[in-house]
C-alpha cells in the first residue's frame, strides 16, 4: 500500500523490490549466477564508433575524482552490453546479484577499481535514491537526454544511440540528476560539460491580481462582455477570460455571475458557429465547460448544451492520411475544430476537471506534440511536420498532461525546456529567437512551474511579471509595453493568483471550523472500525466490499490460503503484500476466517515453497533490521489482538526500539538522521514504525522517530515520498505520516494533521481520484480516504467523491484497476488498498477479533498440494492479462502495467535464474510497504 507498499525493505538474500528511479540499471543476465561482472575482454574500439555507426556510452566517475569516460560497441545490442563490451566492469547487489548494477568500473581509472567502494556502499541491498547510477539515453539527433525508463538489458540499441551513467539521484521522471554534458558531447568526445540551466535571479515581486482584474471588469460593456475596440460584436474569448480572472481574484460574486450568465446565453453564438448539430468549435466549447467547472455550474447544461459530451463525442479518428478526411480533423485523436494545441490541451482539462476521463488519444495527441527539445509546437501538426515550441503551449500543456497523467516523461521534458528557456530575470521568450519576454509565455510557464512544484522558477517568472504591470493594474503583451490589453492580463491574473485552468476555482477549501485530528464517532466516513454486521459495506457510497474481499483471498491469489506469491511463477512469498490483504480483511470483517489463516501461518514461522518466512521479510535480529517491515508485521499483530512482542519468535517492538537511529551514517546506507529508522528509507516506512510503537505504549521510545517524522513536513502540509527527501508533495505518505501523528497526539500533531488534510484535499482530481505515479490512482486514493478520514466531518464531500472513483475502478471479479488511466485489469496489490482505505480506517486504530474464529491449518511448501483455481481465472489476480511477467498485465510486486516501466517492477525468469527488476519510488509496495 502506499509508497511503502511500492518499497519493500527486506533482510536476507531478498530485502525487497527496487525504486523505480532505479530501474534503468535493472538488467538479465543469461549465464552467470556470481555477483560481479567483469568488463569485456574485448578492446575497446572507440574510434570504430561515428555518428551513424555503432553506439557509444559514457560513464561520469567526476563523484569519485574521476573523469568523464567512453566506451563504444560497434555492433550495438543493449545498453547492457554496450556497457560491458565498451570496456567497463560492474557489480550486483547481494539482493539482486549481477542484475542490478550497484558499482561500475573503467580499467582508465584507478586500475579498474569499481565505484561506490564498499566503504560507500556495501551492495548488499538496493541503493538508495539519493546514491545509484542513474540511466540516461539518447537516440540518433537527440539533442538531450532522456532518463531511461527501462532496464539496460531492456534497451535494445541502434547504430547512432547514446547512453551515459551518472551517479547520484534523480526522481521517477528524470526531472534532475541529468549529466553534465549533452549526447553530441558523448558522440564528439568532449564531455567537459554544460551545466544545466541555473535558476533565475531576478528580483522577487507579486503581481497585484485584484488590480489587473479590477482593469479588466473595467473593460466590460454593461458589466457583461467585453467588445472589441470601434465594434459592438461580442468578443467570447476574451469575455471568458475576464470571467477566468473575476473567478481567481473574487470568487462568487454578482459581477462574475452576470458575466458568466451572458456567455451561457451566447453559447451557442460562441460554440457552436456551425450550428447546434455540427460538431463544436473545441477551443471554445472547452473554454465554456472549464467556466462553468471554476464556478462550480453543471458544464452538461450550458446553455441548454452539454459541452462535455459533444467534446467527447467528437474526436477525430483520423486525419487527411486515410483519404476520407473529416473536415476539422488534422490528426487521429484530434477535438475536432480544435485547430490549435491550446484547444486540445483545454479541452482534456475540461473533460478531466468533468471526471469524463478524455479518451486516450486525444492526451496522446498532445504528448505528439513536443519536440525534441521538450517544447510544445502551437499548432497541431502532422507526423513529420516542422516542430518548434514555444514557452505558453508547453506551458499549457504540461499542465494537462500532469493532470492526465501516464505521461511522466512528457512532463518532465517539458520542465527541462521551460528551465532552459527561461531567462535570468525570469521571464520567457513568446517564440523562438525572440529577444523581448513575453507577459503572456511567462504567465503560462508560471502556471505550469507552480503547478509542478518548480516554486523558484515560478516566484522568478511572477517576480519579473510584477515588473511588467502598468500603472492601471493591466499588462501589456512584451515587455517594457506602455498600453494594456485584455488577453496578458487575464493570463497574468491567474498566474498571480497561484492558480490555472486546472485548478480554478470559486469555491472555498480553507478550513472553516477549528482543527482536530480525532475522527468522528458517527458518519459515511468515520475511521472506527466499521460496527454493521460482516458483509455489510460501512455507510456510504463506494465499491462493493464484499466482492473485493472475495477477489482477495480467491484460490488462485490467496496461495493455500496463507499468502501471496511475488507473481505466479514465484515461489517466494510476497509478505508485504499478504498483510495489505489482511489489514483489509481486518478492516472489513468479511472473511475473518481467511484473516486468521494469514495470521496464524505468519505467526507461526510458516515458510513459502523458497524457505522463506516473516523472519527474512523484516531482518528482525540482523544486521539489515528493516524498521518499515518491523513495523508493519508489528501493526498487523497488534490489529488482531496478537503480542507483537512475541509474533513468529520476534519481539517486534523490542526490534523497533533498537531500531531507531542515534545518528546520521549517511553517506552509508541505514540511517538518514536521529529518529529515523534503520533502513527506513521512506515517509512510508517511518510512519509503520512510529505507529506500531505507540501502539505498543512505547511513546518514549517513539519520541524521537515522531520528531523526525514531523520535521520531514513541507510548508505545504505535505511529505515526500522518500527519506531523505527528495523535494517530492505525495499522496500516499501524506495521508500515512497523518495517520501517524494523529496518534502521537499534543498540538503540534494536531496543527500538522491539519496541514496534512488540507494540502490532500486540495490535490482530489475531477472524478474524485487522486494522482499517483501511475496517473489517477486507486492506490493513492484509497490511501488519501483513510487520511481525509481522520476529519471525517470537514471532508465528506472529497471521501464521497473517492469512494465513488473506487467503484467506478472496481470489476466484475471483484478486484481494482490500478488506476483511471491505464490498462483495465484487476491488480492485486491496488484491490488490497481499495478494499482496506474505503473503510476510512487508519492503520494506528485498526482492530478485528479473531474469536469464534478456527485454527487453520499451516501448510508444509513442500507437501505437493496443488492450489485449488476457479475455472476460467486465468489471470491469477496479479494483472490485467495473465500473471505478472508475461503478457503485458500488472505484476504482482507493482500493480502496474508493463508498458509503464517508469513505474514496475518486472519479475522475469531467465534461465532458470529469477531476476527481480522492481520498482520503488511511487510505484511498487514495499512487497507490501
Amino acid at each position: 500500500m502506499g509508497s511503502e507498499q511500492r518499497r519493500d525493505g527486506r533482510a536476507g538474500a531478498r530485502p525487497g523490490p527496487v525504486t523505480a528511479l532505479v530501474t534503468a540499471f535493472l538488467v538479465l543476465t543469461a549465464a552467470c549466477v556470481t555477483f560481479l561482472t567483469t568488463s569485456s575482454a574485448s578492446a575497446d574500439p572507440i574510434g570504430e564508433c561515428t555518428a551513424t555507426k555503432g553506439a557509444v556510452v559514457a560513464v561520469d566517475f567526476g563523484p569519485f575524482g574521476g573523469d568523464i569516460v567512453r566506451g563504444c560497441e560497434p555492433t550495438p545490442t543493449t545498453g547492457y552490453e554496450l556497457l560491458h563490451d565498451g570496456g567497463f566492469g560492474t557489480t550486483g547487489t547481494g539482493h539482486d546479484g549481477p542484475a542490478f548494477i550497484c558499482r561500475i568500473g573503467h580499467g582508465s581509472f584507478e586500475g579498474g577499481t569499481q565505484y561506490p567502494t564498499p566503504d560507500r556502499d556495501d551492495c548488499v541491498l538496493t541503493p538508495p535514491a539519493t546514491a545509484y547510477w542513474s540511466y540516461w539515453v539518447a537516440s540518433p539527433g537527440d539533442d538531450d537526454w532522456s532518463y531511461s525508463q527501462y532496464g539496460a538489458m531492456s534497451r535494445n540499441l541502434e547504430d547512432g544511440d547514446v547512453d551515459a551513467w551518472v551517479y547520484g539521484g534523480t526522481d521517477v521522471g528524470g526531472s534532475t540528476g541529468r549529466p553534465d554534458f549533452s549526447p553530441d558531447d558523448v558522440r564528439a568526445g568532449d564531455t567537459g560539460g554544460t551545466p544545466d540551466p541555473g535558476t533565475p535571479t531576478g528580483a522577487p515581486g507579486e503581481v497585484d491580481a485584484d488590480a489587473a482584474a479590477a482593469w479588466l471588469k473595467g473593460r466590460l460593456t454593461d458589466g457583461e462582455r467585453v467588445v472589441d475596440e470601434g465594434s459592438d460584436v461580442p468578443n467570447y474569448l476574451l469575455t471568458t477570460e475576464t470571467a477566468y480572472a473575476l473567478a481567481a481574484t473574487e470568487g462568487k460574486s454578482a459581477d462574475l455571475d452576470k458575466v458568466a450568465a451572458f456567455l451561457a446565453a451566447h453559447a451557442g453564438d460562441y460554440a457552436y458557429p456551425n450550428g447546434t448539430d455540427e460538431a463544436p468549435d473545441a477551443t471554445a466549447a472547452a473554454r465554456l465547460a472549464l467556466l462553468a467547472e471554476s464556478t462550480e455550474a453543471d458544464p452538461r447544461t450550458v446553455g441548454g448544451h452539454d459541452l462535455v459530451g459533444d467534446l467527447a463525442a467528437q474526436v477525430c479518428a483520423a486525419g487527411p492520411e486515410s483519404g476520407e478526411p473529416t473536415p476539422g480533423c488534422t490528426a487521429k485523436g484530434d477535438f475536432r475544430n480544435a485547430g490549435y494545441t491550446e484547444g486540445q490541451a483545454l479541452s482534456v482539462l475540461a473533460l478531466l476537471r468533468a471526471g469524463t476521463p478524455p479518451a486516450a488519444e486525444t492526451v496522446d495527441r498532445l504528448a505528439q506534440m513536443q519536440c525534441r527539445d521538450g517544447g510544445v509546437t502551437s499548432v497541431l501538426i502532422r507526423p513529420g511536420e516542422n516542430c518548434d515550441g514555444d514557452a505558453a503551449t508547453t506551458g499549457l500543456v504540461a499542465l494537462a498532461l500532469d493532470e492526465a497523467g501516464g505521461h511522466a516523461e512528457a512532463v518532465a521534458k517539458a520542465r527541462t525546456y521551460l528551465a532552459g528557456t527561461q531567462r535570468a530575470d525570469g521571464a520567457f521568450p513568446g517564440y523562438t529567437g525572440a529577444t523581448a519576454g513575453s507577459v503572456y509565455a511567462t504567465a503560462y510557464a508560471a502556471q505550469a512551474l507552480q503547478a509542478l512544484g518548480d516554486t523558484e522558477r515560478a516566484d522568478a517568472a511572477l517576480g519579473w511579471l510584477s515588473r511588467q504591470q502598468l500603472d492601471g493594474g493591466g499588462f501589456g503583451f512584451e515587455e517594457d509595453a506602455t498600453d494594456p490589453a485584455p488577453y496578458p492580463t487575464s493570463v497574468a491574473v491567474l498566474a498571480g493568483a497561484r492558480t490555472s485552468l486546472a485548478t480554478l476555482t470559486t469555491k472555498k477549501t480553507e478550513p472553516t471550523g477549528p482543527p482536530t485530528s480525532q475522527p468522528p464517532t458517527t458518519g459515511p466516513s468515520t475511521s472506527q472500525p466499521p460496527t454493521t454486521d460482516p458483509g455489510t459495506p460501512p455507510p456510504g457510497v463506494g465499491p462493493d466490499l464484499k466482492k473485493g474481499v472475495a477477489y482477495l483471498t480467491g484460490a488462485a491469489r490467496l496461495k493455500q490460503g496463507h499468502y501471496h506469491l511475488f507473481d505466479p511463477k514465484s515461489p517466494e512469498a510476497d509478505f508485504g503484500l499478504t498483510i495489505d490483504t489482511a489489514y483489509a480483511l481486518a478492516a472489513t470483517g468479511l472473511d475473518n476466517n481467511k484473516l486468521r489463516g494469514i495470521v496464524d501461518f505468519i505467526d507461526g514461522g510458516g515458510e513459502d515453497a523458497a524457505g522463506k518466512s516473516i523472519r527474512d521479510y523484516t531482518g528482525a535480529g540482523t544486521s539489515y533490521a528493516q524498521g518499515g517491515a518491523i513495523g508493519k508485521t508489528a501493526l498487523l499483530a497488534q490489529a488482531v489482538g496478537r503480542d507483537a512482542r512475541d509474533f513468529a519468535g520476534l519481539d517486534l517492538i523490542d526490534a523497533l526500539d533498537k531500531g531507531v537511529c542515534s545518528k546520521s551514517s549517511l553517506p552509508k546506507r541505514g540511517c538518514a538522521a536521529k529518529g529515523n529508522y534503520n533502513y527506513a528509507e521512506s515517509v512510508f516506512k517511518q510512519s509503520l514504525g512510529v505507529m506500531a510503537q505507540l501502539r505498543a505504549g512505547e511513546d518514549e521510545a517513539a519520541e524521537e522517530p515522531v520528531a523526525y517524522l514531523a520535521s520531514l513536513q513541507h510548508e505545504n502540509g505535505a511529505w515526500p515520498s522518500l527519506i531523505p527527501s527528495t523535494g517530492d508533495s505525495d499522496v500516499d505518505s501524506t495521508a500515512i505520516a497523518a495517520m501517524a501523528l494523529d496518534m502521537a497526539g499534543g498540538a503540534d500533531a494536531e496543527r500538522a494533521v491539519d496541514r496534512a488534510l488540507t494540502w490532500l484535499a486540495s490535490r482530489q482530481l475531477p472524478g474524485g481520484g487522486f494522482p499517483g505515479t501511475v496517473g489517477i490512482s486507486v492506490n493513492s486514493t484509497a490511501l488519501a480516504v483513510q487520511g481525509l478520514s481522520l476529519d471525517a466531518s470537514r471532508y465528506a464531500d472529497e471521501i464521497t467523491g473517492a469512494r465513488k472513483f473506487l467503484a467506478a475502478q472496481q470489476n466484475s471479479d471483484g478486484g481494482f484497476n490500478a488506476s483511471a488511466d491505464g490498462q483495465r485489469g484487476s491488480d492485486l496489490r491496488a484491490s488490497a488498498q481499495a478494499v482496506s482505505g474505503a473503510t476510512g480506517i487508519s492503520f494506528g486504530e485498526l482492530e478485528r477479533s479473531l474469536a469464534g474464529t478456527s485454527p487453520q491449518p499451516t501448510p508444509d511448501p513442500g507437501d505437493g498440494v496443488p492450489d485449488i483455481v476457479t475455472p476460467g481465472d486465468t489471470s491469477g489476480g496479479y494483472g490485467a492479462s495473465g500473471g505478472g511477467g508475461g503478457g503485458g498485465g500488472a505484476l504482482a510486486s507493482t500493480g502496474v502495467q508493463v508498458g509503464l516501466l517508469a513505474a514496475i517492477a518486472a519479475l522475469m525468469v531467465l534461465a532458470g535464474w529469477r531476476v527481480a527488476v522492481a520498482a520503488r519510488r511511487k510505484t511498487t509496495a514495499e512487497g507490501g510497504r
